[in-house]
């Protein structure tokens, strides 16, 4: 399978949301209804050679500053308590295979670890919010999206 990048429109979108200059590629994986981003996949590796362990970012302003909240008021630790630890290592290893197969850099260092690059609990919940959207299996991002109101989404494909 091939990465499909962002535009160069979509690319720009991206930068302005996340209010820096990005140093990878990216797609789109998962917008609102109007076509805005909600969603990018990260290539495994900066331009640089640098591993870059966040597969799915949560880049929708309004969702990430609502997962921000819920982080604010110990969602973290409330989250980790919920769900099955089995479950939650399942999330992470599918995370840390997905990355994996995706990578096109074999000779630089790889990053490590699942969703919000850790390998046990619960470290970012916005990780697991995208992870979720992106359309996979992950009991924190499920939970926390059962806690918002989410707009309408679409799971968009980055892989042709």
């Amino acid at each position: 399978m091939t990465f499909r990048d962002a535009t160069a429109e979509e690319f720009a979108t991206i930068e302005a949301l996340v209010g820096r200059s990005l140093n990878g590629r990216c797609a789109v994986v998962v917008r609102r209804r109007d076509g805005s981003p909600v969603v990018i996949e990260n290539e495994p590796h900066l331009r640089d050679g640098t591993p870059m362990p966040t597969l799915f970012w949560l880049i929708d302003p309004e969702l990430h500053e609502a997962v921000s909240r819920i982080e604010g008021e110990s969602g973290v630790h409330r989250y980790e308590e919920l769900v099955d630890a089995e479950d939650l290592a399942r999330a992470h290893d599918d995370y840390r295979r997905r990355r994996e197969a995706a990578t096109v850099r074999h000779d630089a260092i790889q990053a490590g670890g699942g969703v919000g690059g850790t390998r046990v609990g619960v470290k970012c919940l916005h990780a697991h919010l995208a992870n979720y959207l992106a359309g996979y299996d992950d009991p924190v991002g499920q939970l926390v999206a059962s806690e918002l109101t989410l707009p309408s989404l679409e799971i968009v494909d980055a892989r042709d």
